[in-house]
């Protein structure tokens, strides 16, 4: 038996990066890019390594080329962490494992590094394939936490729980992460959302070389936050309030007044983080073609609204400009 698992890409709508710190978030689904796992009974466990994570290179320049393109660290390490979480929780909830091995593949198009959730996507697919090999069944709402734990516990990425919710939840989903519900349970408060009177408006724009480590580019959010900087934990509050409200508005379908949260999104984000110039120049890009902007994750892609099929046009030419590329998501 041969079994095939993918999770797609995610873009953080509205109230991220406060997922990280027991905040809300809105997050769609982008089934343009996925991770797409394969997975069939062998006599022992291999995890065979995809042509982009081989070490084998025509040239020095050749192997910087793929650095830059795809960070030092290849897929093999998630799948790894993801077989190690997924054997620990079934052993600790008592649910036997047949005796048998199996081999894996993997392959994904997502962007890697622009904040697009590639590697939590490898993760989820994962944990998919390996519950439909064991025949396991572990709560939808209880998934996410365990993929999270895949990545922060055993190879110390700092991260929060949306993209895990959007990636086993698919669509669009509003997440409230309340620190005493969260505590309590494990896992946060996940309410599926109708996209449908938005998903014509939305784009996506990302460029490939602004690639770089998310967990890497919170840490120092994640420091002041801990130390207690009021700045820090209040403008946070502030950002998680907009994914309440925008609940209200995608409901609703007022697309101007999602359009001003979004913007403020940003804005609220840049008065705590530092954001390189080449980031900024998606947004403000955007912005002057009369679309709103905000990070879709960490940086290197954004998400946001356009008005009309104009205002997408121009979004098109001018972000082909500062070499960024312009998608509109697929989330159904």
């Amino acid at each position: 038996m041969i079994i095939e698992a993918r999770a797609y890409a995610r873009a953080g709508l509205l109230g991220n990066p406060s997922d990280g710190y027991f905040g809300k978030t809105i997050s769609v689904s982008i089934k343009n890019f996925g991770a797409h796992i394969l997975l069939f009974e062998s006599p022992e466990l291999v995890i065979q390594t995809a042509e982009e994570d081989r070490n084998n290179y025509r040239n020095v320049y050749a192997l910087i080329e793929r650095i830059r393109q795809t960070g030092y660290y290849g897929a093999e390490r998630l799948i790894k962490a993801a077989i190690k979480k997924f054997v620990e929780y079934c052993l600790a909830k008592g649910l036997p494992l047949e005796n048998k091995n199996f081999t894996i593949r993997y392959h994904s198009n997502i962007p890697r590094q622009v904040g697009l959730a590639g590697s939590s996507a490898i993760i989820t697919a994962t944990m998919r394939a390996l519950l439909q090999f064991y025949n396991i069944s572990i709560p939808k709402e209880v998934l996410p936490t365990l993929i999270l734990n895949a990545e922060v516990e055993e190879l110390g990425i700092n991260a929060g729980l949306q993209d895990r919710v959007i990636q086993v939840y698919e669509g669009c989903v509003y997440m409230d992460f309340d620190e005493r519900f969260l505590r309590k349970h494990g896992y946060g408060r996940y309410s599926p959302l109708d996209p449908s009177a938005i998903v014509q408006h939305l784009y996506v724009a990302y460029k490939t070389d602004l690639s770089k480590v998310s967990g890497t580019v919170l840490n120092d959010i994640r420091i002041r936050y801990e130390q207690g900087d009021q700045e820090v934990r209040n403008t946070l509050k502030e950002i998680a309030s907009l994914a309440f409200k925008g609940k209200v508005l995608i409901e609703k379908g007022d697309l101007e007044g999602l359009n001003d949260l979004i913007n403020r999104n940003f804005d609220l984000r840049r008065r705590i983080m530092r954001i390189s110039a080449s980031n900024a120049e998606m947004v403000e890009t955007a912005r002057r073609c009369g679309a709103s902007a905000k990070f879709a994750g960490s940086g290197g892609s954004i998400i946001g609204l356009f008005k009309d099929n104009d205002t997408l046009t121009r979004l098109i030419v001018e972000m082909k400009k500062i070499n960024a590329r312009v998608i509109k998501p697929f989330i159904y």
